[in-house]
């Protein structure tokens, strides 16, 4: 492409197509009509990248139980990374904690007024036991309280970007189990209510932001010190976990949720062959058997293992058709732009499909006249190279990962006042000798 075309194809989004080749494309919106999934909702996403491979329902908000747990499990690895807390904090158990936790029918691990706990001891048994009482110590020991901590996870919420959701505690459990010790400015009947597209989507940023909650989630027992000559098993809710009932090859965590609002829910996730895959099946199966959710899980998880494969469309270093775009103000006048990593997508065994490739660069960077401006850093992401498939594939919003960052791939600096004034002399007489040429050939014509 010629040079004096570049700054028109910059503005008109830079927009290139080239047939590459059939490739294999997921068919989105693979339904019942695929598999029979019992759920009120459920959804399965690539655990990388975010791609839906399966949804039923998943924008309805319905409530979420104990699945709740993981946001309190983001805030708190959040806070230990930025030093406002540590794993050997001993935790102040407030006084309506220690009768809640020795509830009969709520998930619990018996709290001691006469014995310490330190936070680690509480994230266990929250993460691997599902612990009402120790998750709201553990919201109260990070936020100050657990009606900041609540503030806290519904602005994380947003920060995310997830668009169904309210929190109304930190465990899950309705607002009337708590008698009276709800956070304020929560309804005393209120449950904590998400969609399964945002349960799922805060599980992908669980996963890839503090992949670490897996040591602990995947751990399928384990036991409580609740005081010095006082022990507490506990086994781990997911029964897909190596040695449970229900055992799934690669599953490795990651939350239960059980109310009567809820029904039997759970957020599932599981390893194979280098792709990872997250569930979520809320209110699924038999209220009245609680492990029906795992076999609903198995369903999708085997869907997602046998039906799909990952595929690179587009390789790391990889250059688009013309690499190279006009800078303005810069000690060079071009720059070259490779793709800063793979861009891998879950795709449909046996679907072909063609894809074409846009190149967009990052408005904010360029000038009016659509040129990228000096000074360019090497490595510095300058736009995207989008794959377009004729079935586009669906992500999760917030991980919509259609394209790949283009960087450039040298230094830049910005030009001088005498490059500059030199350029533009050059620029008025190479203008005065085209209009010059373009009259003298218009005499013979």
């Amino acid at each position: 492409m010629k040079r004096n075309n570049r700054a028109k194809w910059a503005r008109m989004s830079l927009l290139f197509t080239l047939i590459l080749a059939l490739v294999t494309v997921p068919y989105q919106n693979a339904d019942a009509n695929t598999i029979n999934v019992d759920a009120s909702a459920a959804i399965m996403i690539n655990g990388d990248t975010g791609q839906i491979l399966y949804e039923d329902n998943i924008d309805e908000q319905l409530a979420i139980a104990s699945m709740t747990k993981m946001m309190t499990e983001y805030l708190l690895f959040e806070a230990i990374e930025e030093g406002q807390v540590s794993w050997d904090d001993t935790v102040q158990i407030e006084d309506h904690l220690y009768p809640l936790s020795h509830q009969g029918g709520l998930s619990n691990v018996m709290l001691r007024s006469d014995y310490d706990y330190t936070v680690k001891d509480l994230y266990e048994s929250m993460a691997i036991y599902s612990a009402n009482a120790s998750t709201m110590a553990l919201a109260s020991h990070i936020a100050g309280s657990e009606s900041a901590f609540v503030q806290q996870m519904n602005e994380k919420a947003a920060e995310l970007g997830l668009d169904h959701y309210d929190f109304v505690n930190s465990s899950g459990l309705p607002n009337s189990s708590l008698d009276g010790h709800h956070p304020d400015g929560t309804p005393a009947d209120a449950e904590t209510t998400m969609s399964a597209r945002s349960v799922a989507q805060l599980a992908f940023h669980l996963l890839n932001d503090y992949p670490e909650v897996l040591e602990t989630a995947s751990i399928p027992f384990a036991e409580f010190q609740a005081g010095p000559d006082e022990t507490v098993n506990m086994p781990n809710w997911n029964q897909m976990l190596p040695g449970m009932s229900h055992e799934y090859e690669g599953a490795d965590g990651l939350k239960t949720g059980t109310t009567d609002a809820a029904g039997n829910s759970f957020t599932g996730t599981a390893l194979r062959d280098g792709t990872r895959l997250i569930t979520v099946v809320m209110n699924a199966g038999d209220p009245q058997i609680r492990t029906e959710r795992f076999d609903e899980t198995a369903k999708l998880f085997d869907y997602g293992f046998d039906q799909f494969e990952d595929i690179t469309v587009v390789e790391e270093g990889q250059e688009p058709e013309d690499n190279t775009f006009t800078v303005s103000g810069g000690k060079e006048t071009e720059v070259s732009v490779v793709t800063s990593e793979n861009l891998n997508v879950s795709t449909q065994k046996n679907a072909n499909q063609d894809y074409t490739l846009e190149v967009v660069l990052d408005e904010e960077l360029l000038n009016e006249n659509g040129e990228l401006v000096a000074p360019i850093s090497e490595g510095e992401r300058i736009g995207t190279l989008k794959v377009n498939f004729d079935d586009p594939t669906e992500y999760i919003q917030g991980t919509q990962l259609s394209g790949v960052a283009l960087v450039a791939t040298e230094d830049i600096e910005e030009a001088g006042w005498f490059t500059m004034s030199m350029r533009g002399i050059g620029s008025f007489f190479s203008s005065m000798w085209t209009s010059l040429t373009d009259t003298v050939s218009g005499w013979f014509n």
